[in-house]
């Protein structure tokens, strides 16, 4: 069973064995048995972090699992992205934002390399 932190307002916080379906409910103060609200510990150093440096912590994490590698074309793409007027996926043809991976085997299969590896073609 995991541990919980509680806090109660007269004694401060104190820790439970709980289950995890009992993980939402309060506990008993071991002090006062007063009903106390589970409390989610946050590192202060997260809470005194920079506000720039807690942005690139979050794009850093939400990057993990697709990661985007900054490339030349990559950021010309995302420059023509930002230029652009119409909306996304306008399809004005006026100029194309992203060129196509397209590739032929040769077998005559289509191919598209490098977009998203970890998936399997059919």
């Amino acid at each position: 069973m995991p541990v919980y932190d509680y806090k109660c307002t007269d004694h401060g916080l104190f820790y439970e064995l709980a289950s995890m379906d009992d993980s939402s409910k309060p506990a008993a103060c071991p002090t006062c048995a007063k009903l106390s609200a589970r409390v989610i510990m946050v590192a202060p150093e997260f809470l005194d972090m920079k506000k720039e440096n807690r942005a690139a912590h979050a794009r850093n994490e939400s990057a993990m699992h697709a990661p985007i590698f900054s490339t030349p074309d990559y950021r010309a793409e995302q420059q023509a992205r930002r230029e652009h007027k119409h909306g996304k996926g306008c399809g004005c043809g006026d100029k194309p934002i992203r060129k196509s991976n397209l590739m032929y085997t040769a077998g005559g299969n289509k191919m598209f390399p490098s977009m998203r590896p970890w998936m399997i073609s059919h």
